[in-house]
């Protein structure tokens, strides 16, 4: 081998190991930079939180119509008691219980047998003091028969001595409450006295009347002079 030759082999033997060598140091570094982007490859994480994150709200967002589904049930059940209470107050309540303002019939009756019987025990003469009596017995009981029965006497002594003649004509009789066998009534009456010789004289009275159904006719227990 020549000695030129040789060194021109030598020259290109160590080119060709410095090529190598610069494209093994220039392909080092871009192996590397393309781990490192793979490890901080910022897509890649985002990723994968915004998956997590979907997860984790999608339990809660589950959950939510169940939660208001409940609540809107206790709130119905709440309003459904509170209507149910206000009906049976409603339905119970004084109004509603008093039958002279829903049943006209009842009504009519006790008003007619408490008119009839004040008329009948309120109204007498100087010799008809004992149908008078008579009447209260049958018409009056309780506390109106036993007022009645104490005052009685005198109002026949004053007949029979003065001649007087009274007659009663009922000119309203109001029913205020009434129930299955209790009524109330406030009764506006005029009442004419007449004394022989002498002119007649008109008087208006005013009576608060409590009376009870009794065999199937209404009887005045209780009177009270307003």
């Amino acid at each position: 081998m020549k000695p030129g030759s040789g060194t021109t082999t030598d020259v290109v033997t160590d080119e060709t190991d410095v090529e190598g060598a610069e494209a093994g140091e220039a392909g080092v570094p871009g192996t590397a930079e393309r781990a490192r982007d793979d490890d901080t490859d910022p897509g890649a994480g985002a990723g994968a939180g915004a998956s997590g994150g979907e997860e984790t709200e999608a339990g809660p967002a589950r959950r939510w119509p169940r939660v208001l589904a409940g609540v809107l049930a206790v709130v119905l059940l709440a309003a459904g008691g509170a209507f149910y209470v206000a009906g049976r107050q409603l339905r119970d309540t004084p109004a509603t219980s008093n039958k002279a303002l829903t049943d006209s019939a009842a009504t009519t009756q006790v008003a007619g047998d408490v008119t009839n019987a004040l008329g009948k025990v309120f109204s007498y003469g100087p010799g008809d003091t004992a149908a008078t009596k008579a009447s209260a017995q049958q018409l009056l009981a309780g506390k109106a028969l036993q007022q009645y029965a104490a005052l009685f006497g005198q109002v026949e002594k004053q007949a029979a001595d003065q001649k007087l003649t009274l007659t009663t004509h009922v000119v309203r009789a109001g029913v205020t409450r009434l129930t299955h066998d209790s009524a109330h009534l406030l009764v506006f009456m005029d009442q004419v006295y007449e004394r022989k010789g002498k002119a007649a004289s008109t008087a208006a009275a005013q009576l608060s009347v409590t009376a009870r159904l009794q065999q199937g006719r209404w009887t005045i227990v209780e009177i009270d002079a307003r």
